[in-house]
């Protein structure tokens, strides 16, 4: 019984680390061209607090990609156990 009760109790923790998600979407698309650059942004955030500091905004992003005309834009949310990844890519001139 206590063999059983480890086992179920390691695969459950192993579970638990491995669990990980991955969202993502568009947030905004506009009429200018793609062109050849992109630009990203992002902040990690621990046990729920995000840093002070925390800007994945589209317009850092552009700014990191030196793009001044942007075309899309997309954001990705990783998440683990721990910890979470949010993302923002632009495209654009």
């Amino acid at each position: 019984m206590k063999k059983v009760l480890s086992r179920i109790s390691l695969i459950v923790a192993a579970g638990l680390v491995l669990t990980s998600c991955a969202i993502s979407a568009p947030l905004m698309v506009t009429s200018n061209s793609m062109g050849s650059k992109t630009g990203e942004a992002s902040y990690k955030v621990v046990f729920g607090i995000a840093p002070l500091n925390a800007d994945a905004g589209a317009i850092k992003a552009a700014k990191n990609g030196k793009i001044t005309k942007i075309a899309t834009v997309d954001q990705t949310v990783k998440g683990g156990l721990f910890s979470q990844t949010v993302t923002t890519v632009v495209t654009g001139e």
